[in-house]
């Protein structure tokens, strides 16, 4: 590892050409930085990557900045960047129903084919993030006086078929998990289903659902277990099929049980989910495969459309949750289905000019086989906000006290002050973002693998609380400031 005296020198250098307050101001960040790191790796030993700049990149302080560490989540902050190069920060994910055809006067029944097109929106059925649902699609099919669908439920995307799956370079001891659903255009609810499972009103008589998320996932769940005297629940879920199996026992006087799973055949889920909405709305769907006679229409239309909120509303929600989906979705969107990492990467490349210190996967951080450079981060975040599509850039990040910053609400003199992306493997603490001076920004990267890393990240909250005890909030590029959220 590379030692503090190297820091030093090129500290030193800096420090040389500027003018004596100026110097004495970067001369008392280092002796913080010197004091900070001795402790840090005394607490955390293993491999440490730090950067700490000015806002136009220049570095002031460092240690191993060229090295290549897995950087965890905060490759979501290059995501980032890269899709909203490619879209911009208004674009808008649709889910649509196309069809060829004409609704049956005499009953209402749509003749011929149709389908529901689904194009990966992270935030469809998730309605408390401002995302939309089937619902209102159903609703503007019964408002154009479709009584009744006939057919198989046709997936499709705006490119092709729709499909999901887990990416082949996540590690298999992720996939399935929560954070880790199957990824593609056929997304509904991050492709996870939450029910609760209510006792009977006796002993002897059969559990119910109560609840369900997305709506209508409840009609995969089927319950095996029976309502037992007492107040103790002892219920298992297991995966079957397309669906869940609850076994078990639950008391008569037990709470409810609430689960959640992962959506291991979205599309199940999805159709499940559209048969529900389409009932909420008055219309009848039968599954036959006869769809009845189709229109001699040369292509299918938009019958219906629901989107997104913003690319930069998403953006802002999946950065503050960390949702590995969100950041997978975001990489689809703007690389497309194929060579999406290898489009981000060569992004990073070409926005740092730095063609080494940098190799992507996935969009997420989830692979292990992310490798990232503090120097690429902090390069990156000082140049892309410099470009048209990187106005605003670091309000796109959880601030101090909110999302995965939340314990940093303590010890930071206001919020905003700190914009940044955290990351967090078994092997990797990363924290890689902004924090607002009275002069400028900082440009902070401090990186971390080993095998101790929740005593790294403490000691990374504590590297941003020490360089931001009197900073500001970072302003907006904007004439008003800007909060890019969900409603929340």
């Amino acid at each position: 590892m590379t030692r503090v005296a190297r820091p030093l020198i090129v500290s030193a250098i800096l420090v040389a050409g500027l003018t004596a307050p100026v110097a004495a101001q970067q001369r008392a960040v280092i002796d913080q930085l010197e004091s900070w790191y001795a402790n840090a790796e005394r607490r955390a030993p293993g491999k440490w990557g730090i950067v700490v700049a000015d806002e136009q990149g220049t570095v002031i302080w460092s240690v191993n900045p060229q090295t290549a560490l897995v950087p965890a989540s905060t490759v979501k902050l290059l995501t980032t960047g890269f899709a909203r190069s490619q879209v911009g920060g208004d674009a808008h994910r649709p889910t649509r129903v196309v069809g060829a055809g004409t609704v049956d006067p005499t009953d209402g029944t749509w003749r011929g084919s149709w389908s529901l097109e689904m194009n990966g929106d992270p935030t469809l059925e998730r309605p408390a993030l401002g995302g939309p649902s089937l619902v209102a699609l159903a609703e503007q099919l019964r408002a154009i006086g479709v009584q009744r669908l006939v057919g198989p439920l046709s997936l499709s995307t705006a490119e092709g078929i729709a499909t999901s799956s887990y990416p082949t370079v996540w590690s298999a001891r992720h996939r399935g998990r929560l954070f880790a659903p199957p990824v593609g255009m056929i997304t509904l609810n991050e492709n996870v289903v939450r029910f609760s499972v209510v006792p009977g009103a006796r002993a002897g008589a059969k559990p119910f659902l109560g609840s369900d998320m997305p709506r209508g996932a409840a009609g995969l769940v089927t319950i095996t277990a029976k309502t037992v005297t007492g107040s103790r629940r002892r219920l298992t879920v297991r995966a079957q099929g397309s669906g869940w199996v609850v076994g078990g026992t639950i008391g008569v006087g037990a709470r409810p049980g609430d689960y959640t799973v992962v959506a291991h055949d979205p599309a199940a889920v999805v159709e499940a989910s559209w048969n529900a909405a389409l009932r909420s709305v008055g219309i009848r769907w039968d599954r036959v495969p006869s769809i009845g006679t189709a229109d001699r229409s040369p292509a299918p239309r938009v019958l219906a459309e629901v989107v997104s909120p913003s690319f930069d509303s998403v953006a802002s929600m999946v950065n503050a949750n960390s949702i590995n989906i969100g950041a997978e979705l975001m990489l689809l969107w703007g690389g497309g289905p194929s060579q999406s990492a290898q489009k981000l990467e060569q992004h990073v490349k070409q926005a740092t000019g730095l063609m080494t210190g940098v190799h992507l996967v996935d969009g997420s951080g989830l692979s292990d086989d992310n490798r990232v450079s503090p120097l690429v981060f902090t390069t990156y975040l000082a140049r892309f906000p410099t470009t048209a599509a990187g106005r605003d850039f670091p309000l796109l990040f959880p601030a101090n006290g909110s999302g995965t910053l939340k314990t940093l609400a303590r010890g930071m003199p206001a919020k905003g002050v700190v914009r940044a992306k955290t990351g967090t493997l078994g092997n990797a603490s990363t924290l890689v973002g902004y924090l607002g001076q009275s002069d400028g920004m900082l440009l902070v990267a401090a990186m971390y693998n080993g095998g101790y890393v929740s005593a790294a990240k403490q000691q990374q909250w504590t590297l941003f609380r020490t360089l931001g005890a009197e900073g500001v909030a970072i302003p907006s590029q904007s004439d008003a400031a800007v909060e890019y959220t969900l409603g929340r």
